[in-house]
């Protein structure tokens, strides 16, 4: 699995966040390892995140040095402001691997870690929002397009909602086909709109 641009920048930022801060990388391999020890949970981010929180909570109590205490609170900082309890624990465990790298990189190769670049991308999306930007990424879509897609729903006001390359779902109105339409079918569908980012705005059966 590869990160996708806006996953290399949440990546890049983090790390230099946690190196500006001299938190130690040790720290980070940490709660990777935990990460990782849940990850087939469907739950795992959310007790990832957790996790996090509790270590912060519970820092001064099980006496670790103050040092520790603040690595901890500034790891659950940095990542409460990227992921988000419903982001993919997958990608999560693979940006803080890098994050472990790109430490190392940034404190041992003497980069200077100036202002750090806000990522455009400013939280890792679900694991459904990442099928949808990897699509997205690998098809470039022009208005007049002709592409297959499938109708999963006919809804009142003869609303069909429609299914395109198995993650892209919109829903429009199809005064003309909606009852000849079945949910199920395979149709041609033509781009009638793009959004900004390129992605497909609106679509018409033909």
């Amino acid at each position: 699995m590869s990160l996708t641009d806006g996953q290399w920048e949440i990546a890049h930022a983090i790390a230099q966040t946690l190196v500006q801060e001299d938190t130690d990388v040790n720290e980070v391999g940490k709660i990777l390892a935990y990460l990782r020890t849940i990850i087939d949970k469907s739950d795992a981010t959310s007790r990832f995140l957790t996790y996090l929180k509790t270590l912060v909570k519970d820092g001064k109590q099980i006496g670790h040095s103050g040092k520790t205490f603040g690595y901890y609170r500034n790891i659950e900082i940095t990542c409460s402001q990227y992921f988000k309890p419903n982001s993919d624990a997958q990608t999560i465990l693979q940006i803080l691997g890098w994050v472990s790298r790109l430490m190392r990189y940034y404190k041992d190769a003497g980069v200077p870690v100036g202002e750090i670049i806000t990522p455009a991308a400013p939280v890792v999306e679900s694991a459904r929002q990442a099928e949808i930007a990897k699509v997205r990424e690998s098809q470039e879509f022009k208005e007049g397009d002709v592409i297959e897609a499938k109708v999963t729903k006919i809804n009142s006001g003869n609303r069909v909602t429609y299914e395109i390359l198995g993650v892209i779902k919109l829903t429009e109105k199809e005064p003309k086909k909606a009852s000849v339409l079945k949910e199920g079918q395979i149709v041609n569908v033509k781009i009638v709109a793009l959004k900004e980012d390129g992605s497909i705005k609106s679509v018409k059966c033909i």
